[in-house]
């Protein structure tokens, strides 16, 4: 300032100086005088200063929560739970998966120590119940889920047995006295199980068929196994669908169509220049959209070339592999139960899983609609409902990730898928299911809407795993309103802006990070699971500096008046 107290340097000419600064030289500078701090606080800086600090592409917009860019630049920077406040080491085993309960007061976590584990989350988390699952002849536990009243508690497991052996198990825990309410059998273990109602649950069953070719069995299970009423089924059968190729269905989970409308977060489609994964509607009124089967006179002709080996007139140039998905697929056609519509209005759910169609590694994912009278184990029993010749259930959608599938999460509304995918190499040809292709270490992780159908943004990217086809493991993903995270094989873990698509955090650990999982209530707590045994709590620089704040002390008087009336 001058003797007269007018600024000596006009405002643009500060601009374009503080323009040349770091986000925290700025906010520095803005102390030094009104001046500064009035120019310190400009939108159009703050706007250059985020697209440049978070690397961000110009053509996306800013946050629609957000009201400046200022305070939109702090959001990043102070709210995401990047600062670790407590680690775990209840755990003696590897800690494979983590998942809260809806009130955000409590979390399971399952290991390879076989047992699960019920915490409670305050300021300091601690432990409130230990399950231990072998006495029930289970190998480890895998995965956990709470159901909408947070009273019941679904643990998935793995049976001892053979190497091979790919039968597991579903535990029903009650949250009031931390008892075995019910155990279901679920094949393959990899189905992991979830809940489709408060008190029923969907678990899995695999009956082979051939070398190749199966049949999956999708059934409803009431959690209170013990009802003795003949009117009451204990269990009912959902979807019977048949696998090609050795694939298999897994890793279930059910979402809530009801919020699709009013999303948390409503993200834009991706960029036009990126070739989007195949989505095949078979459930679609639009002819173009339809996947619809071979043409008659291709089924003819298959017909007669069986007919022809199978009366020894005609040698079988195909492989074995080949004739038997051919004869598969003849035998369905005309077998299959399409897909139900919806009354208008009805808010149904799906039912979603991976499966694939070329090779025994999940590269597709499966939807099937859930309507409202199959929500419940009353009504017709072992698919009572079904037509003599439909033996097998159509689906409603499938996505082709073209790779490996190895994480799925749904954002909190429900209307967003996220997968974690290894992708295959560029046009890559499945000649032999039991061998599939090679898969790369990057991470993709892919953005489906589930109103449309259609993939969304650009994958996000910076985690990596190593393990080849036959070792590939299911690395869990979760989602809140703002956020995305995810494990890796790399250490770390990674949280993701769900609106930037932006990579903010890697989070340390010694050894795979196998899951995470955000407070429901909260999302500026993340838990992290990793097979390092240990759980790491992590919390947002902004929670941390509210925790550690020195609480005033009460003034004299009020001291003074406390110790009268002693």
């Amino acid at each position: 300032m001058d003797e007269g107290g007018a600024p000596l340097l006009p405002d643009s000419l500060v601009y374009q100086i503080f323009l040349s600064l770091g986000p925290a030289d700025v906010l520095a500078a803005g102390l030094v005088c009104r001046q500064w701090l009035a120019v310190s606080r400009d939108e159009f800086l703050w706007r250059e200063q985020f697209y440049r600090f978070y690397q961000v592409a110009r053509d996306v917009p800013r946050h629609p929560a957000a009201t400046s860019w200022l305070e939109e630049f702090q959001r990043l920077y102070d709210t995401v739970p990047c600062v670790e406040v407590q680690t775990l080491r209840e755990h003696t085993d590897q800690v494979l998966h983590l998942s809260f309960s809806h009130s955000g007061y409590q979390f399971a976590s399952c290991s390879k120590d076989c047992t699960v584990k019920i915490w409670s989350n305050d300021l300091t988390i601690s432990l409130l119940h230990s399950a231990d699952m072998r006495p029930y002849n289970w190998s480890y536990t895998q995965f956990s889920q709470f159901n909408q009243d947070d009273s019941l508690l679904l643990a998935s497991g793995v049976f001892l047995g053979p190497h091979n052996s790919s039968s597991g198990e579903i535990a029903v825990i009650s949250l009031h006295s931390f008892v075995l309410l019910s155990r279901v059998r679920n094949k393959p273990y990899d189905v992991f199980g979830c809940w489709l109602t408060e008190t029923s649950l969907i678990s899995g069953n695999l009956h082979r068929i051939g070398d190749i070719t199966s049949c999956s069995v999708l059934w409803l299970n009431n959690a209170f196994q013990d009802v003795e009423s003949e009117n009451v089924n204990v269990v009912k059968r959902l979807f019977k669908i048949q696998n090609l190729n050795a694939s298999t269905i897994r890793t279930v989970m059910v979402a809530d169509c009801s919020r699709f409308d009013s999303p948390d977060l409503l993200l834009d489609a991706g960029d036009p220049g990126t070739p989007p994964c195949r989505v095949f509607d078979l459930g679609s009124d639009n002819e173009k959209e339809v996947a619809s089967p071979a043409p008659a006179h291709a089924r003819e002709g298959l017909r007669h070339f069986l007919d022809s080996v199978l009366e020894g007139r005609a040698q079988p140039q195909l492989s074995d592999c080949v004739l038997e998905t051919k004869v598969a697929e003849l035998l369905a056609q005309g077998h299959t139960k399409p897909p139900e519509r919806s009354a208008t209005g009805t808010r149904s759910k799906y039912l979603i899983f991976t499966t694939g169609c070329l090779t025994y590694s999940p590269h597709q994912i499966g939807i099937k609609q859930i309507l409202p009278h199959q929500m419940t184990t009353a009504g017709p029993v072992l698919g009572e409902g079904r037509g003599s010749d439909a033996f097998f259930d159509a689906l409603d959608h499938v996505i082709d990730v073209h790779g490996h599938i190895i994480g799925m999460g749904l954002s909190p509304d429900n209307r967003y898928l996220y997968v974690n995918s290894r992708a295959w190499p560029s046009g890559a040809v499945v000649a032999d299911p039991m061998q599939p292709p090679p898969i790369a270490e990057e991470i993709d992780l892919l953005v489906f809407d589930l109103k449309t159908m259609r993939e969304v943004r650009q994958a996000l990217r910076a985690h990596r795993a190593y393990t080849p086809n036959d070792e590939c493991f299911f690395i869990f993903l979760d989602v809140s309103r703002d956020f995305v995270a995810s494990g890796a094989e790399d250490r770390h873990g990674y949280i993701w802006d769900r609106h930037y698509n932006i990579c903010l955090a890697k989070l340390r650990h010694d050894d795979v990070v196998n899951s995470v999982a955000f407070s429901p209530q909260e999302q500026e707590l993340l838990l992290t699971a990793s097979d390092d045994a240990t759980i790491k709590a992590w919390r947002s620089p902004r929670t941390v500096r509210i925790l550690q704040a020195p609480r005033r002390r009460p003034r004299a008087f009020f001291s003074w008046l406390a110790s009268q009336r002693r």
